[in-house]
């Protein structure tokens, strides 16, 4: 529920951003630098009574095929522990891993167990979707909440079939991504593409290496050729190019939620002359319920009772409306300071940006969440 103040009003008011230089390794990144991901099938053990029950045939014919390998011949259907857990897991391969890196594993319970609590991920492997496996994840689990039932009795905190282990895999592969494709060049990618930026790094780059090195293919790209001297020193290279700052280029946006009555905007969004008024009518209907009894309701005939009578009352309040008037370069915060200074609640400030947008009068690309 919105509340009628202004405190969850947050107006980002971005003086002076237009001057503002940033990092190129802050808009994007080199193409080829990039996460890989991996999933892999295993069995949580250990479990005090909370895996997985023996309907589970998946479970059962895991617990016997994992006991095959040491050499134990048990029949699937033999299988009635509830102290194993069938899971996934699933991790992230950064960049440039190396064999014997460890990264972190999430796990998530894929059968009927009700927690993962003090259990232990045995050895299961981690492949990536050409089939070949990085890494190998095993340890304790760690579960950020818990579940215990009885005779009907449920408590419950977060979601126990939910667990990690930090650091709980083990890198087998290295991984070597191939930055130069091929040596021809490098290209980096913005996060948001904008023609504007991509032009603007471009000719930062040529302008601060002091050599015409890039050139922005479309708005997401921009080509960077490896000069004859800095092929055998890339990441020396590379640490250039990042370094390079430019003035990226904005565009206006106002962000709202209507959820949590919260208002995103850079301060330079302008407003184009609009008059804004705003009233509010507020009707309330209030029902009072008695109880008429007769006097010397011993002594009277048939047919008298106590009889319940409502009593309602509706009254009509008519706020005062707010008016604005918008002048020629009046942007999105001095409007939003102006509605503030009258006491305007969140709510009817939302509501207000919506409809100067749809009178056009809004120069900014308006999001709704």
């Amino acid at each position: 529920m919105l509340r009628s103040c202004l405190f969850a009003v947050l107006l980002a008011v971005c003086t002076g951003a237009a001057a503002d230089t940033v990092r190129i390794k802050d808009l994007g990144k080199v193409s080829g630098w990039r996460e890989n991901a991996l999933t892999g099938y295993g069995l949580v053990t250990g479990l005090a009574g909370t895996g997985d029950s023996p309907r589970n045939k998946a479970t059962r014919q895991s617990i016997a095929n994992m006991l095959a390998r040491f050499d134990m011949a048990i029949v699937a259907d033999d299988v009635q522990s509830r102290n194993v857990a069938a899971v996934m897991v699933t991790a992230s391969l950064p960049p440039f891993a190396r064999a014997g890196d460890t990264i972190d594993v999430t796990i998530t319970s894929i059968g009927d167990a009700r927690s993962l609590v003090g259990g232990a991920l045995i050895l299961a492997p981690l492949k990536a979707a050409d089939g070949r496996i990085y890494a190998l994840a095993q340890g304790p689990v760690s579960v950020g909440g818990y579940k215990y039932d009885m005779n009907g009795n449920v408590v419950q905190k977060n979601h126990p079939t939910v667990a990690s282990i930090p650091s709980g895999a083990t890198v087998e592969q290295t991984v070597l991504s191939d930055l130069t494709d091929g040596g021809r060049g490098l290209t980096f990618v913005l996060a948001e593409p904008d023609v504007t930026t991509a032009s603007r790094v471009a000719a930062a780059i040529n302008s601060q290496l002091g050599q015409p090195l890039a050139v922005a293919q479309d708005a997401a790209g921009i080509a960077i050729r490896i000069p004859e001297g800095r092929q055998g020193r890339l990441n020396d290279f590379l640490m250039a190019i990042e370094n390079v700052t430019v003035e990226p280029d904005r565009r206006a946006k106002v962000v709202i939620n209507e959820r949590t009555g919260t208002i995103v905007s850079g301060g330079d969004v302008r407003i184009a002359r609009v008059a804004v008024s705003q009233g509010d009518l507020k009707v309330t209907v209030q029902t009072d319920n008695t109880v008429s009894q007769p006097w010397f309701v011993g002594q009277a005939g048939g047919g008298v009772r106590t009889a319940i009578v409502s009593n309602s009352q509706v009254d009509v309040q008519e706020r005062g409306g707010a008016g604005f008037l918008a002048a020629e370069g009046t942007t999105v915060a001095d409007l939003v300071q102006s509605l503030a200074r009258i006491k305007t609640n969140t709510r009817d400030i939302i509501s207000i940006l919506r409809a100067v947008k749809a009178a056009g009068a809004l120069h900014a690309e308006l999001i709704v969440q």
